[in-house]
């Protein structure tokens, strides 16, 4: 029994089961997780530690190099790099792509642990695990004119915080900004003296009236009391009234030596929105959750809760992920349709029935629910991958049903016996053909599994979506197609045969092919003609590495000069802060400083900007950060700054090469890779094309260093020790203990007046108090020497490194390398003993292009033994080969006249291609084949089998063009990624007709094909 008969037999069951699983597929779809990226286990775990405020070159010796050495022995570690600066230090420690990241963050933890009781006494650090939940998915402001930022503060952290972090699928929800309160207690240094009172004197008062300890265990009889001596401070009165001293010249109170008044700490961060100071809440969510659901829940607590918020506090939305996921689901939603209508007005023009348009109408949906099924059950999300997979598998979906429909009714309009058997006798026929060109279409994403890096962690879903999404094609096709076209034609005249113009397309055909069948050889003039083009166009696109996506907003990153104060960096950002609200298209903007997105060190005098602009239609983003960027320079010179957008900044921070250019330049003389690293930015600024250059040399600000001559204060009688204590009093305070108010505890701080600690000229006279009680100037003991600031010291793998990084602006990636390479090149490195490598995004992209490379080979070699399976010819094999290889070309030319860079998602098309032409050219020569069989002559085959297959593949090549057009227009947020891809799909198609048809005959006879006899 024949398949096809089989499936006759059990059609009630196939039919039920086809639509049982596309019903449960569409309800499984309501329910996916939908996030904006697959969730990928990025290699990379980053370290920070914190060590005091010891110099950088001090840092290195200490604490970076043994905790480098210590992490690169963890197992898989494939590269270790760290940046050193004052009291800090970051680790970035990369491993092999596909280990087990959960397990590697223990292990550098571990390390970490190990070598941690022999480095400086207070070093401390913090693990991460780095993957795409570090960027927030949603984002909010409070901002207020009549609440203090301490309340405000307050506000987001005990009341916003637990009611967002109970939302199914949130991680955390970190605040940002505002000030956290403390009772400050400023001293009279003059009435301090005049009592003869330190203030280590008076911090321990402060401590040891304010106490709350057990003091032991009292039985009596049958209970057991727990002794506790409460003496605890609970107002600013009770503050006021501590005694500091008492006795025979009667009690000092706290009250007769310092004012006490509610403050808040010291800071050295600010945040705002809009200008205006603000608190940020940042919500964070958990791998696998639902983006567009926890956001919808994020935003209905909150507007359930906010009639309870004090009053006078606005909240505001500054970054919404679910927004582009929604756009990008909404784009593919109408590729989805658009494709399906056109691909149904296809099948209507060329067979003329209603009834047949209905069966494309049927199994295309019914394959993408049936696709959501299997997602589901592999573990997948919907994201930006797996919807744009969906997307360009929808042409291919249609191919299949259409050469299905295409020879049913080819068969039915030719049949002389009964419909069923008709049917039944066309699908056994065309099941070897069918399964042969899906196969090659599937095929060749077997080779994506074996790539890694950022290609393999984004383009997996990618091909594994469209990989199921065509196998459940092939067997809707194969099973259920049949059954449709049986039932929905069993009492409707069959469909119309071929018309007018299809019999004058196969006459002209038919001529041609007369013509050139006798002397085959001609076809290479052409064929060189093409390929000739189709060099040139390689030669002249551009290349890139991930499609520019329009995200409906950029992150300014900005850096004042060295040193610069929080104050006076603010003062700059304000004027950055007019610029953004004067330009029309920028809708909201939030600034960090002191802090940034994606985490890392980060100075007083650098921060970013996150910018949301409105919504389409405005120009292009690429347009807008420009102009944004062109104002700073002129009117902020000042700052040093890059324009970002999300998702190029979102991979730099989770592959630690955040530019596209880096040029890391290697030696062992500091001091010529500092004097190189300026020299090297200045020459790559002057190529066109290149912004935003950084010489890689951060300076910290300069320090007052405090030498304290031990002969002197021993002879003071004062430690050097002692020395710093008291001087750190002097400027930081002190916090001897906290006061508990609610939920939190508040500190007391000790502090002199803020006009004793202003300048530096100051210095030299600050007081202080030796052991025998008597006061002495600090300029006695010490004298102060200007440090200037020291670079930030940069290492990779262990040696000592600067990078110089750029981003483009206008130009494709590969052609602004070529000239960076070439002015580098011609500043002759090595003869100051140095030398350099290319990192950043250019290195990622050669890893992507040469992981690609191997997987198109790897295509053609699969579809080659294919081929030699269903055919057992070389002959054959090869002259089916020629036909993608040559489309090939088309590629090229498509993306060179579209303007399109040559990226991931390009080569992604370009590998597709192979599958996509094999295909045709399978049903090619099953038809040849199936002629010579029934007898027919070898070249009078060849013609009848191009013009049997004329129709089908004008069907599934219009069909597969227009269904992928929305995509290759890039029509709606979102669909900037797979329109190269889809671009170079259709180039591919646009030539497949005549290679298949005519380029593909020729070629076979002139292997010898037209002597041998078919398999």
């Amino acid at each position: 029994m024949s398949a096809a008969t089989w499936a006759a037999a059990h059609r009630r069951s196939i039919l039920f089961l086809a639509a049982v699983l596309a019903l449960a597929g569409g309800a499984i779809a309501l329910r996916l997780p939908v996030a904006l990226f697959p969730h990928v286990e990025f290699p990379r775990v980053a370290v920070s530690i914190e060590a005091g405020d010891r110099p950088a070159d001090q840092m290195v010796i200490a604490v970076t190099q043994p905790l480098e050495q210590a992490v690169r022995a963890v197992p898989g570690v494939v590269g270790v790099r760290s940046t050193t600066s004052r009291g800090s230090a970051e680790l970035s420690i990369n491993f092999a792509w596909g280990g087990d990241m959960v397990a590697a963050t223990l292990q550098v933890e571990s390390a970490i642990n190990q070598v941690l009781p022999s480095l400086p006494a207070g070093t401390g650090f913090k693990v991460r695990r780095m993957d795409p939940t570090v960027f927030p998915v949603l984002a909010y402001s409070l901002v207020s004119h009549d609440v203090s930022p301490v309340a405000l503060r307050d506000t987001a952290l005990y009341q916003l915080v637990p009611l967002l972090s109970a939302v199914e699928g949130v991680a955390r929800v970190d605040v940002l900004g505002g000030a956290s309160a403390e009772y400050r207690v400023e001293i009279d240094p003059g009435k301090l003296a005049a009592h003869g009172i330190t203030l280590d004197e008076l911090a321990g008062a402060l401590t040891a009236s304010n106490v709350l300890q057990a003091v032991g265990r009292l039985e009596d009889h049958y209970k057991l009391y727990l002794l506790l001596s409460d003496t605890r401070v609970r107002s600013l009165a009770a503050i006021e009234d501590t005694v500091v001293r008492s006795g025979s010249d009667g009690v000092v109170r706290l009250s007769d030596l310092a004012q006490v008044y509610p403050a808040s700490t010291p800071q050295w961060r600010r945040v705002t929105a809009d200008g205006t100071d603000a608190v940020l809440l940042q919500v964070y969510q958990q791998p696998g959750s639902n983006t567009v659901r926890i956001v919808a829940d994020v935003a209905a607590r909150l507007a359930d809760y906010r009639a309870r918020l004090p009053a006078g506090i606005a909240v505001a939305k500054w970054y919404d992920q679910s927004e582009l996921i929604t756009a990008a689901a909404t784009s593919v939603r109408d590729a989805i349709a658009i494709g399906v209508v056109l691909a149904a007005l296809v099948l209507l023009v060329f067979l003329r029935s209603l009834r047949i348009t209905l069966i494309a109408a049927i199994v295309v949906p019914a394959v993408l629910a049936t696709t959501m099924l299997l997602l589901d059950l592999l573990g997948m999300s919907l994201n930006i991958m797996t919807l744009g997979g969906m997307a360009a598998a929808v042409g291919l979906i249609v191919d299949d049903t259409i050469v299905m429909v295409e020879h049913l009714a080819r068969r039915l309009h030719e049949a002389g016996g009964t419909r069923a058997a008709s049917l039944r006798a066309a699908t056994a026929e065309f099941t070897v053909p069918l399964a042969g060109s899906s196969a090659a279409t599937t095929v060749i994403f077997a080779p994506l599994a074996l790539l890694d890096g950022v290609t393999g962690a984004f383009f997996k879903a990618l091909s594994l979506t469209m990989a199921a999404a065509l196998v459940i094609s092939f067997l809707l096709a194969w099973l259920v197609v049949p059954l449709l076209t049986e039932h929905l034609l069993a009492s409707a005249r069959g469909p119309a045969g071929p018309g007018p113009l299809a019999r004058l397309c196969a006459r002209a055909y038919a001529a041609l092919m007369a013509r050139l069948l006798p002397r085959p050889w001609l076809v290479a003039v052409p064929l060189a003609l093409f390929g000739g083009a189709g060099y040139w166009a390689y030669q002249h696109v551009g290349s890139g590495f991930l499609p520019a996506m329009d995200e409906g907003g950029f992150v300014l990153d900005y850096r004042a000069p060295s040193g610069t104060s929080l104050a006076e960096t603010d003062r700059l950002l304000r004027q950055v802060e007019a610029i953004l609200r004067a330009n029309p298209y920028v809708d909201t903007f939030s600034r960090r400083t002191g802090l940034q997105l994606g985490g890392g060190l980060t100075e007083a005098n650098e921060g970013d900007f996150f910018v949301r602009l409105k919504p389409l239609p405005r120009p292009p983003i690429e347009t807008i950060m420009d102009a944004v960027r062109h104002d700073i320079d002129n009117r902020v010179p000042l700052l040093d700054i890059e324009l970002v957008l999300l998702m190029e900044d979102l991979i730099g921070d989770l592959t630690a090469v955040p530019q596209p250019i880096e040029i890391k330049l290697f030696g062992d003389d500091s001091d010529a890779l500092l004097a190189a690293a300026p020299a090297v930015a200045q020459a790559i600024s002057a190529i066109d094309g290149v912004v935003d250059v950084n010489d890689g040399v951060m300076l910290a600000g300069d320090a007052l260093e405090i030498v304290v001559d031990r002969d002197k204060a021993a002879l003071e009688g004062i430690a050097p020790q002692a020395v710093t204590r008291q001087v750190d009093a002097w400027f930081t305070g002190l916090v001897p203990t906290q006061v508990q108010e609610a939920q939190k505890l508040v500190g007391i701080r000790v502090w002199v007046p803020g006009a004793a600690r202003r300048y530096a000229a100051d210095l030299p006279d600050v007081p202080l108090v030796a052991a025998d009680g008597h006061r002495l100037p600090l300029s006695r003991v010490a004298r102060i020497v200007t440090d200037a600031g020291q670079p930030q010291i940069t290492r990779d793998d262990l040696k000592q490194m600067v990078a110089v990084t750029a981003r483009i602006s206008g130009r494709d990636l590969g052609s602004a390398v070529r000239a960076v390479r070439h002015a580098v090149d011609a500043m002759d490195l090595g003869g100051k003993g140095l030398y350099y490598t290319l990192g950043g995004l250019y290195h990622q992209q050669q890893v992507a292009f040469r992981g690609l490379l191997a997987v198109a080979l790897a295509a053609v070699a699969l579809v080659f033994v294919l081929l030699l399976a269903l055919y057992e010819s070389f002959r054959t094999a090869l002259a089916v080969m020629s036909c993608p290889l040559l489309a090939m070309n088309a590629v090229f030319l498509g993306l060179w006249a579209s303007g399109i860079e040559l990226n991931i998602t390009a080569l992604m098309g370009m590998t597709m291609i192979i599958g996509i032409v094999t295909e045709i050219a399978i049903f090619y020569f099953s038809e040849y084949h199936a002629l010579v069989a029934a007898g027919s002559a070898r070249r009078e085959a060849l013609v009848a089998a191009g013009i049997n297959r004329l129709r089908p593949l004008t069907m599934t090549t219009l069909a597969a063009i227009l269904a992928l057009l929305p995509l290759a227009l890039a029509l709606g947020q979102g669909a900037a990624m797979q329109q190269p891809l889809a671009v170079a799909i259709i180039a591919g198609l646009l030539v497949q007709m005549p290679l298949v048809l005519v380029s593909m005959p020729l070629l076979y006879l002139l292997l010898g094909g037209g002597r041998e006899q078919p398999a």
